[in-house]
């Protein structure tokens, strides 16, 4: 299997980002998007999807997290999207479903190349750590339309927006370490490719 790695670089008049990923990582991890809760959701996914990742984001702060953590979530799924390669091998599906204290949260992805977002957030509330909910919805949606999943995030229930949150980005992880373990020959698709 060849390394599925990739390096990213975007800068705008709102943002400055590189990112670095290996799917296939040891756990080296470094975060800094100027927003120390968006750092931390960060690190787990990395971390329960056994990639290295490095972030350095300089965005625009003074206005709110919105466009780092949207354009970190664009550089993501990007990076995912050439990591991945033909996608020739892959399982393709994988789900998690992750309890945080009172919170559950269920992922699901398919590696389709189809890009679709379902991510229902009810019981997260308005604000967590400071910033609007949505900067979350944006985050994945991102990640989804750039890296072609089938994403679909279900907050079931919980109180608690970083225990909902956390158990979100760790189910991530492990759906999509899940979605792109190796085991098959070929790509899974009847139509013979993944777009």
């Amino acid at each position: 299997m060849e390394g599925r790695t990739a390096r990213i670089a975007r800068t705008t008049g709102e943002t400055d980002i590189t990112l670095e990923l290996d799917l296939d990582g040891s756990g080296s991890i470094s975060i800094e998007t100027g927003y120390g809760f968006a750092d931390h959701m960060l690190t787990l996914i990395a971390h329960w999807a056994g990639w290295d990742l490095h972030v350095r984001c300089k965005g625009d702060t003074h206005v709110d997290a919105h466009h780092s953590i949207e354009d970190v979530g664009l550089c993501l799924g990007e990076a995912l999207t050439h990591a991945l390669g033909d996608k020739k091998g892959i399982a393709r599906v994988g789900n998690a479903r992750v309890p945080m204290d009172e919170a559950l949260t269920t992922v699901d992805i398919d590696i389709s190349g189809r890009a679709y977002l379902v991510y229902a957030d009810e019981p997260v509330p308005a604000i967590v750590a400071g910033e609007e909910k949505d900067l979350w919805r944006e985050f994945f949606k991102s990640v989804a339309f750039r890296a072609g999943l089938n994403l679909h995030v279900n907050f079931l229930y919980g109180r608690n927006g970083h225990h909902l949150l956390e158990s979100a980005c760790k189910g991530f992880g492990l759906a999509f370490r899940q979605a792109a373990s190796h085991g098959r020959d070929g790509v899974l698709s009847t139509k013979g490719r993944l777009d």
